[in-house]
């Protein structure tokens, strides 16, 4: 089994980020249950605006979404920023958009049979906001979300620390995605066994 994890921060690589810190707590407690897990960071990529699968030119998304087509399981991790998911977390998410018109060889949305979750870290409230956004567009495009499968951490409204710069709320955030990930592994396995049909005509 293969999880994908796309973090969503703003900085560029090599820079530190502290959602792909935390995303780390979940990709260790799937990596331990047998779970071939990669992490891409988005910002990294030439992704150009759009909803198709290939906007031509040095557009990276194609192995983006090969990627997306080769995991059973999904991790979108988002900073938040005024309270919304990031800039490129919505470029993720629209590219996405073309999955919706996608099947597979038994006529079923590409996405089915695959699950995913939200990882979202922040110095201001409205984390339950973004994991609200994330996981509805994600189900709209076909996944599986199951129950508590995200996790996050912040320190309330206004600014503060970082989540790498201070030890308050981690234990809560680190429990709570240990269990986002067996909750995403045990749907992933029931939906491999058991997998969802194509949709009635």
């Amino acid at each position: 089994m293969r999880a994908l994890v796309i973090n969503c921060t703003l900085k560029p690589s090599p820079q530190t980020s502290n959602t792909e810190a935390l995303a780390t707590v979940v990709s260790g407690e799937l990596s331990r249950r047998g779970v071939t897990v990669e992490t891409i960071r988005a910002v990294d990529l030439q992704l150009a605006p759009g909803v198709e699968t290939d906007m031509g030119g040095d557009d990276e998304w194609p192995s983006v979404h090969a990627r997306l087509l080769d995991a059973q399981i999904l991790v979108v991790a988002s900073p938040t920023w005024l309270g919304r998911p990031s800039s490129v977390t919505q470029r993720v998410l629209e590219r996405m958009d073309a999955m919706l018109s996608e099947t597979d060889d038994d006529g079923r949305p590409v996405a089915f049979n695959r699950v995913a979750g939200v990882v979202v870290t922040g110095n201001e409230d409205g984390a339950h906001h973004v994991i609200s956004e994330i996981s509805g567009a994600l189900v709209d495009i076909g996944y599986t979300v199951p129950g508590q499968s995200w996790t996050y951490w912040h320190l309330g409204p206004g600014p503060g620390p970082d989540y790498l710069d201070e030890e308050r709320g981690r234990e809560w955030s680190h429990s709570t995605g240990r269990a986002m990930a067996a909750n995403l592994h045990g749907v992933a396995v029931a939906l491999r066994d058991n997998p969802l049909g194509p949709p009635p005509s």
